[in-house]
């Protein structure tokens, strides 16, 4: 099987968006003297991501658009009833601090040089094009991207195989001939599987590394580890430990 082109999650496989979410709310629940009322910094932002969860779930489920799942999360968050425009508001003041910890992986650019000659890429997130396609910008991968695909304009979401194969619709090219690379085991990992591409789960934390994967389907610990899979021409990266 030869893979042509390799499609990749973005928040959690090529941006850190768990430090940065972190950071982000603390800092900006410190500028707005919230901390204290959560009793630890950690105990906020696990609230905040716990909430995130829930209606995320929504969105993906079709349930609420992408502008009212980011809503109702700062009304769970503050348990508060909340118009629209306060709660965009609220989210207007967090932006700035969550921006400023912004970062990608340190294994994002020598993978993504290491296969530019040999592979195509694209982007497909669960996510909007208005918030991904700034964030790829702003961290200065946009370039690196043939497509950049989301599940708020393309109305439907990971790990729905319509999704992916979308993407490899966008490049014009068979499921078989596309790998996928993301964080998540069941929305990415599966999803892309089920779908008919090469599926790579990036497991950064090891957190679940007792799962047994099924056959066909390939968990990393860095991303040094994928052009081995690919079967890519270069030195750069070592096979997978997990296989």
């Amino acid at each position: 099987m030869s893979i042509r082109a390799v499609v990749w999650d973005v928040d959690d496989t090529l941006f850190d968006y768990t430090t940065a979410d972190r950071e982000g709310m603390r800092s900006y629940l410190t500028a707005e003297g919230l901390l204290s009322g959560y009793g630890t910094a950690e105990q906020a932002v696990a609230r905040w991501r716990e909430v995130t969860d829930q209606h995320w779930a929504r969105f993906s489920a079709g349930g609420i658009t992408f502008e009212d799942q980011r809503r109702d999360r700062v009304r769970a968050f503050l348990e508060r009833e909340m118009t629209d425009v306060e709660a965009d508001d609220w989210l207007v003041r967090y932006w700035p601090h969550y921006e400023a910890a912004w970062s990608i992986f340190p294994d994002v650019l020598p993978v993504l040089d290491a296969l530019a000659a040999s592979h195509r890429h694209a982007v497909l997130s669960n996510s909007s094009i208005h918030v991904q396609d700034y964030k790829l910008r702003a961290l200065g991968l946009h370039d690196r991207f043939e497509a950049v695909l989301c599940a708020a304009e393309l109305g439907v979401s990971k790990p729905e195989a319509g999704a992916f194969l979308a993407a490899c619709e966008a490049l014009s090219l068979p499921p078989h001939q596309v790998a996928y690379v993301g964080d998540h085991p069941e929305i990415d990992g599966r999803g892309a599987a089920d779908a008919g591409l090469l599926s790579v789960w990036i497991d950064r934390y090891g957190g679940t590394a007792t799962v047994e994967l099924p056959a066909g389907r390939h968990r990393i610990a860095s991303l040094a580890e994928l052009p081995a899979i690919l079967g890519a021409d270069t030195r750069f990266g070592a096979r997978s430990t997990f296989g």
